[in-house]
């Protein structure tokens, strides 16, 4: 029995999370295997009705529970500051030790990509991207704000233990997947002391993987690289900031942020699965956000929980609905959301009959 802790959230979170729970319990049953998932109403609306965002005891819950967690999306603009979605994503990636962000950037389909004369082998490489440090820990403030002499200072903190950390998994993963590269990036040239130690480190965990290529590109370099020959690239490693970024630049040359999942990785424990894209509360309930980046996290998650067949299936599934036209208006087709996760589902119980 495979247990998971969902999180539909706001917007087109529940949306496309009632897509992904299909496809999840399809594969199961196709697999004779046992999944249980369970929501929790985390988000904005128990936020607005009672102020709790995530509440004390949530981590623990999901430790001595459950297998994985699924996020669908956060935010609202009836939370303008949207504290309730910085409680619950960071509170989760902090709180479990989360550290790195795996984000598979994979061409399905020729069609989807804007680079020309771009096939689906020139598009296959993962970003591996810091998850609790960098800007990101928050450090900063302002003084005399509002008036003309408003100063702002934000923060950015890598620690040893924390870039050793991404770099090797970066390696390893890499290593595990037979993939023969690892490009690291950073703006050392400018910022000094985060590039130096971050260098420090790569080329010291580079000794370790002779069997793998090993490179640096400053981050505006490795921008425009990836742009005009993205297939120079198999594993790209990156700060939270720049990896951020870098992410985002990937899921357009894959057909957009309707069809990037993302993986939220501690290999000691619980480990947290999302969509890249936002909760885009506009089209909620409208039955057209596209839910394949929400099937394709699932892949993610249970390849990670073990089930590999049940991965290289789902992705078979998407492949032949993209293919088809079979998708949501965002890739060329006119299904709903619900109807491309019919389909999906109509297609693994095809392909695995």
């Amino acid at each position: 029995m495979v247990r998971i802790a969902v999180i539909p959230g706001d917007g087109i979170g529940p949306d496309v999370t009632a897509e992904a729970k299909k496809v999840l319990q399809t594969i199961a049953d196709c697999l004779g295997k046992k999944v249980e998932s369970v929501d929790f109403d985390f988000g904005a609306e128990r936020y607005l009705k009672d102020g709790t965002s995530l509440p004390a005891g949530a981590l623990e819950h999901f430790r001595s529970e459950f297998d994985a967690i699924f996020l669908g999306a956060l935010g609202d603009p009836r939370v303008p500051d949207m504290k309730h979605a910085t409680d619950i994503l960071y509170g989760i990636r902090f709180g479990l030790d989360l550290y790195a962000n795996i984000r598979p950037v994979k061409l399905l389909d020729r069609r989807l990509t804007p680079l020309k004369n771009t096939i689906e082998s020139d598009v296959d490489f993962v970003i591996l991207r810091e998850n609790t440090e960098d800007f990101y820990t928050g450090i900063g403030g302002s003084i005399k704000k509002g008036s003309a002499d408003e100063i702002a200072v934000q923060e950015s903190v890598s620690t040893r233990k924390g870039v050793e950390r991404i770099i090797e998994t970066a390696f390893s993963f890499a290593a595990k997947n037979r993939l023969q590269k690892v490009t690291m990036t950073d703006k050392g040239n400018i910022l000094r002391f985060d590039g130096d130690l971050w260098q420090r480190t790569f080329w010291s965990a580079a000794k370790r993987y002779p069997q793998i290529q090993s490179e640096h590109l400053y981050i505006d370099a490795l921008a425009m690289m990836i742009l005009k020959n993205p297939g120079r690239f198999k594993v790209i490693v990156a700060g939270n900031m720049f990896g951020d970024i870098l992410c985002d630049m990937g899921a357009e040359l894959q057909g957009g942020l309707g069809i990037a999942p993302s993986g939220n990785i501690n290999p000691e424990g619980i480990c947290m699965f999302e969509p890249v894209h936002g909760s885009a509360p506009k089209y909620a309930g409208l039955n057209v956000a596209n839910p394949m980046g929400a099937i394709l996290s699932v892949q993610m998650m249970l390849e990670h929980l073990g089930w590999k067949e049940a991965g290289s299936c789902i992705e078979t599934a998407v492949k032949e609905c993209i293919r088809e036209g079979e998708c949501t208006r965002d890739l060329g087709g006119k299904l709903g959301t619900r109807e491309v996760g019919n389909a999906i589902c109509s297609r693994l119980k095809a392909n695995m009959s």
